[in-house]
């Protein structure tokens, strides 16, 4: 090959590496993994995304974490990866109290308790998508995602009837910029959490008044509260959770009782979440 023949390949292959570069990089940005967390409430001051690196994406997306900040509000929120024979006492609990939640299931859930889901609904409660397999949604591609999605969407309606599913829990909490796309275009509200705390690990179980005060510690106007109904802890001390709440003037309220929900679509964080961050 002639020297100028080399010296034009040489440039080429230059010019379309730049070229491509910035493309990589957008789309190398937009599967940038976050793991949600928010700076704690204390003293009933407002939890906080503003420092976590995630918010413009989150508020993009209409994903939430808080609802309406202005009113003492609730919303009560159950991840059900799997039944550990606590989720009945919870439903007594909630029907006992009148008190509305949304369960986030898994493909197992949906296979193993068809009965309990059945209650659900029957009771007034939400059902929500919690994927099918429990993946790391952002290193799976679109298409794997929507399967994930519509296995448990189709099979919830087989079983209870509920036709639509509106609500998706990220697993893990694991999420980036293009899941969150995927999963609105599906028609879904990412729904995050501004209480929670480290109730999963059935091995480390502390009691009913541990559970307590680590929710009610954290409690916020507009909360959405995340629980798991694996934990014995959660299930003895849901009742008391309740009645302490409403006693400090909250009232429970269904996810549907959203404000972007009620407004049709899904919209960014309330203003003030982000005029009233925690003070260091």
């Amino acid at each position: 090959m002639k020297p100028r023949y080399k010296k034009l390949l040489h440039v080429g292959a230059i010019l379309l590496l730049a070229f491509s570069l910035p493309l990589h990089a957008a789309v190398a940005h937009q599967d940038h993994p976050y793991h949600f967390g928010f700076k704690k409430s204390r003293n009933g001051q407002l939890p906080s995304i503003n420092e976590e690196g995630f918010k413009s994406i989150v508020d993009r997306h209409g994903a939430v974490f808080l609802g309406d900040t202005s009113k003492k509000e609730l919303y009560l929120t159950f991840d059900n990866g799997y039944e550990n024979g606590y989720t009945p006492a919870i439903l007594d609990t909630l029907k006992a109290k009148k008190v509305p939640a949304i369960f986030f299931v898994t493909g197992h859930y949906v296979k193993d308790q068809p009965e309990l889901l059945k209650r659900m609904t029957r009771e007034g409660h939400l059902i929500g998508n919690h994927s099918w397999s429990h993946p790391d949604m952002t290193t799976i591609s679109n298409e794997k995602i929507k399967e994930e999605l519509t296995r448990v969407s189709e099979a919830v309606a087989q079983v209870t009837g509920q036709a639509n599913m509106r609500y998706l829990r990220p697993p893990r909490g694991i999420f980036s910029d293009r899941t969150l796309a995927v999963s609105k275009e599906l028609g879904y509200t990412n729904v995050f959490w501004s209480i929670a705390y480290k109730d999963w690990d059935t091995k480390v179980q502390r009691g009913a008044r541990y559970a307590f005060d680590s929710v009610m510690s954290q409690l916020h106007p507009g909360a959405v509260i995340l629980l798991h109904a694996v934990s014995k802890d959660n299930a003895d001390a849901l009742g008391s959770i309740i009645d302490e709440a409403r006693k400090r003037g909250y009232e429970f309220r269904s996810l549907d009782q959203l404000p972007q929900m009620q407004a049709g679509t899904p919209q960014a964080l309330p203003k003030n979440e982000s005029q009233a961050p925690l003070k260091p």
